[in-house]
């Protein structure tokens, strides 16, 4: 399996003029919802929860422009998106984007819109017989973002089919990426309407943050050898 070098991502100067542009509307998008929805920050906490979705889209918009499938047959593309769209799946049962129906106690649909930070919203939230829909923005994008880097690496894993398979799931910086979610989902959101704390929030983004890392990076045995090597 190939190995990204991260010295190929020191930003050139257009590049961090392009990310400068874009984190300043992030900001006066929060600064114009301080402003007509909340009023001033009650507290730094509250200033930290408003940005984390932020986080989710920017590094989920880095890794998209900085990833590129190999080229591959079709029937590996095939494969690889099979596998994706499973872990897409998983992802979004444990971070409670998709959940079982819940019978007669079923609500509707209902968009959320002002009410919430941006990012968080505008959340689309359906509560179904047969399914439970919370659609919150940065999660689902995150989410289609570490489905996205799974199938690069299904398709980019030496080997045939058979061995690629057993190849993703047998470097470690493929597994962390499932145990990550799950840690991240327990920790997270179940639903939008749940009340859960600012830390697990944090926690949640930091988990994401080293997820879409691992899954750019791609290290296996070998390379957490040498940094050991190197830094022990």
């Amino acid at each position: 399996m190939s190995t990204v070098d991260v010295t190929r991502y020191r930003p050139d100067r257009e590049t961090l003029v392009y990310w400068s542009a874009i984190v300043n509307a992030e900001l006066l998008v929060l600064l114009l919802y301080f402003l007509f929805v909340t009023g001033p920050p009650s507290s730094l906490g509250f200033v930290l929860l408003v940005s984390y979705p932020f986080v989710w889209l920017n590094v989920s918009w880095w890794a998209y422009r900085n990833t590129e499938p190999a080229t591959a047959s079709t029937r590996r593309k095939l494969l690889a998106g099979g596998v994706a769209a499973g872990y897409f799946l998983l992802l979004a049962y444990v971070g409670g984007l998709l959940l079982p129906g819940i019978g007669d106690l079923a609500t509707g649909l209902r968009v959320v819109t002002f009410q919430v930070p941006p990012g968080f919203a505008p959340a689309v939230l359906y509560s179904g017989q047969l399914i439970v829909v919370n659609i919150i923005p940065y999660q689902l994008v995150g989410y289609l973002t570490l489905a996205y880097l799974v199938y690069v690496t299904a398709i980019d894993v030496s080997g045939n089919l058979a061995a690629g398979v057993v190849g993703l799931f047998s470097c470690v910086s493929c597994t962390f990426p499932v145990i990550a979610a799950v840690v991240s989902g327990i920790t997270g959101s179940a639903t939008f309407a749940a009340t859960i704390t600012q830390q697990s929030y944090g926690l949640s983004t930091v988990v994401f943050v080293v997820t879409v890392l691992l899954l750019r990076w791609r290290p296996d045995m070998g390379d957490l050898a040498q940094l050991r090597t190197r830094w022990g």
